[in-house]
């Protein structure tokens, strides 16, 4: 074990190149991630060429690198645009922007940053004390633990929804569950409310319909509500480099002293529903920031801040979360690790519970190319948020040209199909009038990602139990979830039936 280890200090470490690797990887995960529509796992796709001329350690040092940047600087647009670069940044688009323009920007985006550092070395260290004991959890989800998981995270959408509005973020739910039915049915692949349309036969894809939703929604908005100024978001504010790293120094010495047991409860819960196959770190993001925010009576900016810290901490952890089960069962716990599992193959290393035995430097070295990683994001997202604080200043006759620019762009780039613009054009019209009117759209967005794989564990559930309702509840993991969900269900009802009977009048 101590040559094994000695050998992957001195493959990460000693090598030049791999240094190197990090950086290069670092800066294309940030510019993919601050754009709109290039999602990490298209970072990662895009990037598998170039994997084969690669030795395994530098490869997956690569892949590690630009994911945990990419799925980082997700929070640019989130911030400055209000433009969800990854879908776990949706759970959050709205309480960000508006703190953004009280002049919160770069604040936000420091403890965004060092929270998701702190997130991903929380989730490296459990990766590689607990990896191959948490992966035994895994296998205890069976498709009926699925659905009630799925079921507690779209309840999470309603449950983060601001005191009176629960019901409209209710009904926006509903709405991105109805837009998840479009397509081929998960049961007997029927098409539905495709209209002979045979671009929807695969459903609406969710990345056009979000950039739409939040991005275009806000153009229109903004040609709405007033002319064009001859500067833009200009109160949302830009400090010098020296300030920001001040900031958020000082931000995360005092989350990590009045916010422990919040910060430590994010990370291991990312990590929990990161290493589960099909949950990913989108979930883990939602579930955090309602854990959060739960129990907050009357939420102050500070504790809006202190929320979208414990998502993006559990949104960090979750990465290293997904990685258990890819190496010790060779079950990719999210789309990156997939790609992975295919990278490792093609080097000849079959991930499984033979690899910590036969590849014992490798795996030691993924686990060091975590942390070098993560460390490696704090100043380079530094610079980032200092960079993309100058896109508060372009005015708004030329920034809202280019979000509409960057929204057909990254519409297109996804499959390179007009059709997927023209879906981001609808949604951007839902959008809009769904924000008019104060609906919010965050839950449109979950309840499109989550309908599917929910309507699918549903089926496959009752299928297994002969159509019987009590399959769902025929485990103790499950009996313990839905538990869980009853209680949040319970939990919503309680709150809104206590706010309309306290709400005055008018």
């Amino acid at each position: 074990m101590n040559d094994a280890l000695m050998q992957a200090m001195d493959d990460v470490f000693g090598r030049p190149e791999v240094w190197l690797i990090i950086l290069a990887s670092a800066c294309y995960g940030i510019f993919v991630g601050a754009i709109p529509g290039l999602t990490a796992t298209m970072a990662v796709a895009l990037f598998v060429p170039i994997a084969y001329w690669l030795d395994p350690v530098s490869a997956i040092a690569a892949i590690v690198t630009m994911v945990a940047c990419a799925i980082f600087a997700g929070d640019l647009p989130t911030v400055f645009l209000r433009i969800p670069g990854t879908p776990a940044s949706a759970a959050y688009a709205d309480e960000a922007y508006s703190l953004a323009r009280k002049g919160e920007a770069q604040r936000l985006l420091g403890v965004a940053l060092t929270c998701s550092v702190t997130g991903g070395v929380l989730g490296a260290l459990v990766l590689m004390l607990l990896g191959s004991q948490l992966a035994k959890i895994a296998r205890w989800f069976s498709v009926t633990e699925y659905f009630w998981l799925y079921l507690i995270g779209l309840c999470c959408a309603v449950l983060v929804a601001p005191g009176g509005a629960r019901w409209k973020a209710m009904l926006s739910l509903i709405l991105g569950l109805l837009l998840a039915t479009v397509g081929l049915g998960a049961a007997h692949m029927e098409p539905r409310f495709t209209f002979g349309i045979a671009s929807l036969y695969q459903g609406i894809s969710f990345i056009p319909a979000m950039i739409g939703l939040f991005g275009l929604s806000e153009v229109f908005s903004n040609l709405s509500s007033t002319a064009l100024q001859q500067k833009g978001t200009h109160h949302i504010g830009s400090n010098s480099l020296a300030t920001t790293i001040r900031q958020a120094g000082s931000d995360w010495c005092s989350r990590m002293t009045n916010r422990k047991t919040g910060t430590t409860r994010s990370g291991l819960l990312g990590v929990l529903i990161g290493m589960l196959p099909g949950a990913g770190a989108d979930i883990a993001a939602w579930v955090a920031f309602a854990a959060a925010k739960r129990g907050t009576e009357k939420e102050t900016d500070q504790d809006l801040v202190d929320s979208i810290g414990d998502a993006t901490t559990a949104n960090s952890a979750a990465l290293a979360g997904g990685w258990i089960p890819a190496l010790v069962f060779g079950i990719p716990g999210d789309s990156v690790t997939a790609i992975v599992i295919g990278v490792l193959l093609m080097k000849n290393v079959t991930p499984g519970p033979a690899i910590f035995e036969n590849q014992a430097s490798l795996v030691y070295s993924i686990y060091l190319v975590f942390l070098l990683a993560n460390l490696v994001m704090l100043p380079i997202g530094l610079l980032a948020i200092r960079v993309g604080g100058r896109v508060v200043r372009i005015p708004k006759r030329i920034l809202l040209p280019l979000i509409v620019l960057f929204c057909i762009t990254g519409s297109y780039a996804l499959n390179g199909s007009l059709f997927d613009v023209a879906t981001m054009l609808a949604m951007g019209l839902i959008g809009y009038g769904l924000s008019r009117h104060g609906f919010p759209l965050g839950p449109v967005v979950l309840g499109l990602v989550l309908g599917g794989p929910l309507e699918e564990r549903l089926i496959q559930s009752l299928t297994a139990a002969a159509g019987n309702p009590l399959g769902l509840v025929d485990r103790p993991l499950a009996i313990v979830l839905a538990c869980i969900a009853a209680c949040v269900i319970l939990g919503i009802l309680r709150t809104s039936i206590r706010e309309s009977h306290s709400t005055p009048a008018n």
